[in-house]
């Protein structure tokens, strides 16, 4: 396929788009290396961007999968969730295979992220599509001489139909901070419905989660994040965020997989890689 690797402006930013020889479909900005759109083949669109999003250097996107690294939301002194998210990665390959397309994109240290993180890192995100599924996998190499400490995420903003007619599988057990309150708790229920503004970490969640909606569902799963946050930010918060439309709320929800609880400890020469996949069902 002549166009299955294409490098793109995607609201006025560069981006590369991978098709396989399926028809799924991934676009990968290189803004934040953060994905931005996933249709599987024969499908529709599983990814969440705001109308309202920003498109501009140095500020977040609101959609898609941004990548939170070296530190998940606010909990530590860095900008919430990090700082490569904002930052243009470079693209070391993308090619489309017999039965997948795949892109690489990595970032390193520079005077500007030592000005705020004293740290030497190099960090890639690898993205396949093939089908119904997509594989988000971020590595992270320690090239310096000192260990390093960091926690991180991929947080997949999900499109829904109605948020408040869709519920989550797979929960049950796990012990979750609840974000809103300050509180912990035990999930006790079957399923998880979202009926009010909703900010989860769940511990350990090392099981499959599903998200299940009208004539439709979506599998999340992953390897090495062993911690999963649900977010939506229902209707005040929608409508308070200037890159969010008052209703945005009811067509998203953010179900992602990260290393939170617990931050990774990476030695002097060493890698950690993390993998999150979604299946459109």
């Amino acid at each position: 396929m002549n166009d299955a690797v294409q490098h793109i402006e995607f609201n006025g930013l560069p981006a590369i788009r991978l098709t396989a020889r399926d028809g799924a479909q991934v676009t990968i900005m290189r803004h934040g290396a953060q994905v931005i759109s996933w249709i599987p083949a024969g499908g529709e669109e599983r990814l969440f961007l705001s109308e309202r999003a920003r498109f501009e250097a140095g500020v977040p996107i609101r959609g898609g999968i941004p990548v939170c690294f070296p530190q998940f939301g606010s909990r530590g002194p860095l900008p919430k969730h990090g700082f490569v998210r904002t930052v243009a990665w470079d693209v070391d390959a993308a090619r489309a295979e017999k039965d997948f397309a795949t892109a690489t994109l990595s970032i390193s240290d520079d005077d500007i992220s030592r000005a705020i993180w004293p740290h030497a890192f190099r960090a890639e995100l690898t993205v396949v599509v093939t089908g119904q599924r997509l594989d988000v996998e971020l590595g992270v190499h320690n090239p310096g001489d000192e260990p390093l400490r960091f926690t991180c995420a991929l947080h997949s903003y999900l499109a829904t139909k109605e948020v408040e007619e869709s519920k989550i599988e797979g929960l049950r057990g796990l012990r979750y901070l609840d974000a809103t309150r300050g509180t912990e708790h035990k999930e006790t229920g079957t399923e998880l419905m979202i009926e009010a503004e909703t900010d989860r970490i769940y511990f350990d969640a090392t099981k499959p989660l599903l998200l299940s909606e009208h004539r439709r569902a979506l599998g999340v799963s992953a390897e090495n994040l062993p911690d999963a946050v649900i977010w939506n930010p229902w209707e005040h918060l929608s409508a308070a965020l200037p890159d969010m439309t008052p209703l945005g709320f009811r067509r998203m929800l953010c179900i992602e997989h990260g290393a939170i609880g617990k931050p990774v400890e990476l030695a002097p020469g060493g890698e950690w890689w993390g993998r999150q996949s979604l299946v459109a069902l």
